[in-house]
């Protein structure tokens, strides 16, 4: 009766131990889990206020693992999460916390270090670079080496009593050390809590504005050798009820992060299909051809081919009049999706312009299996003809290349007649920009195509 009363007492000693496990641990690292990592640092708060001592949270973030995911699998993913882990105790003083809050998010809470807030920015400083560091050596999952790097906010503490707070702070330091380029270190400052809520504001005023109709459409004409006006790039701009027209460049990049751009997207696409459609009943415009941005998020959808038949036969306009500008980064992210999705709208008659090019990658080879119709030089080449000799040299480049692939070049960002005369004497013919016209609304287009 006493041994198997003794037995039962340690199962139930080991099955409270690993329910123990399961609620505060993670079960890949062995680290502790968000829950665990809330209570230690409720914990560490108090005993930091007594100490009147600085501490720090670093919050960590991998830069590349979705590639590992995507590429070699879960298992390979989960290998370098257990690596990391290794790591990052090792890195640690002893009585330092390491915890994974989920996916490739890590944090450390490092307690005790000065007295003086610049002497534990210092030392914060210091073991965040030297984590940062050690995690960029290369792993080996499977056989292969693999580069990983991450991305570190850190945030101080010592009277501070909202861990979420804290958590949250650190979050945003890291946000901000990706947007500066990834594989780096970067503090929280209260200037970033106030972007973060004006970017709250933003995307909240977003999500009205197609509800509202607050978008409209710009056009900057493209036009060829004699100045003639052959078609127009459409450019979007919202038109805010309180801050009147905002560029692009401040809300796209919101609207990518927060998925909105899927629904804006559709909208342009549609909006510039129904814009053509209009057009077939003029004579002036009938011919006109308009070149529509395609984002990243909105070409990788499954049913993007679909979604483009759908406003096209919508509307019934004539496919070859519409021209989609895809990025070097967009192309290449997953060059066999992009072959059969291009192949599929250029058998209907879609065109296609690759924008900005020069700008992201150094091999060309790519060029030769893309159905393209354009590659557009980028404005900051342009900019620099008569400047900089190299620029001059990659424009040349850039149209003989064109040339001997049969594929039409041309030019955005021109804004002096120097410019042009460089463009046309080296074989460009088509052009865009300033020296021309700068975007404007639709009337004001159509009545400088009708003059």
């Amino acid at each position: 009766m006493c041994a198997c009363g003794t037995l039962q007492d340690f199962q139930r000693k080991d099955a409270i131990a690993e329910i123990h496990r399961l609620a505060y641990y993670d079960p890949l690292t062995h680290l502790p889990n968000r829950r665990l990592l809330q209570d230690r640092l409720d914990q560490i708060l108090n005993v930091a206020a007594q100490n009147r001592l600085y501490g720090a949270i670093l919050f960590l973030d991998l830069d590349n693992f979705k590639t590992l995911n995507d590429t070699r699998g879960h298992d390979a993913g989960d290998q370098l999460l257990i690596e990391v882990a290794r790591r990052l105790r090792a890195d640690v003083r002893e009585n330092d916390i390491v915890g994974r809050l989920g996916g490739d998010e890590f944090v450390v809470f490092l307690d005790n270090l000065s007295s003086e807030p610049e002497v534990a920015a210092v030392l914060a400083k210091q073991l965040g670079e030297k984590v940062r560091n050690n995690l960029a050596r290369p792993y080996l999952i499977d056989d292969f080496d693999f580069h990983c790097t991450a991305s570190i906010g850190i945030r101080l503490y010592r009277d501070q009593k909202q861990a979420e707070e804290l958590l949250r702070h650190a979050d945003l330091a890291m946000y901000q050390a990706k947007t500066e380029g990834r594989n780096t270190v970067r503090f929280f400052n209260p200037g970033m809590q106030a972007a973060v809520t004006a970017q709250a504001d933003m995307e909240k005023d977003l999500r009205c504005a197609l509800k509202n109709n607050q978008f409209k459409l710009y056009f900057q004409p493209q036009v060829y050798l004699d100045r003639h006006i052959i078609g127009a790039e459409v450019l979007l701009r919202w038109d805010h009820p309180q801050q009147g027209l905002i560029s692009p460049l401040k809300f796209i990049p919101l609207a990518e992060k927060t998925n909105l751009i899927l629904s804006i997207g559709q909208w342009v696409m549609e909006s510039a299909c129904a814009q053509l459609m209009l057009w077939k009943e003029n004579s002036y415009t009938r011919n006109l051809r308009l070149a529509v941005n395609v984002s990243a998020r909105q070409f990788r959808q499954p049913d993007f081919v679909a979604r483009m038949k759908q406003a096209l036969n919508n509307t019934g306009i004539n496919p070859e009049l519409l021209k989609l500008e895809l990025t070097e980064s967009l192309v290449l992210d997953n060059i066999n999706d992009t072959i059969k999705k291009m192949n599929a709208l250029r058998e209907i008659g879609v065109r296609f312009s690759l924008d900005d090019f020069g700008t992201g990658y150094s091999s060309f080879s790519y060029l030769t299996q893309l159905p393209l119709d354009q590659l557009k030089i980028d404005r900051s080449f342009v900019h620099n003809i008569g400047l900089k000799s190299t620029d001059a040299i990659i424009v040349q480049t850039i149209i003989g290349m064109a040339g001997n692939l049969g594929i039409e070049v041309i030019a955005e960002g021109v804004e002096t007649e120097a410019q042009l005369a460089f463009l046309q004497q080296h074989g460009c013919h088509t052009y865009q920009g300033y020296l021309f016209s700068k975007p404007v609304p639709i009337q004001e287009f159509v009545d400088v195509v009708a003059t």
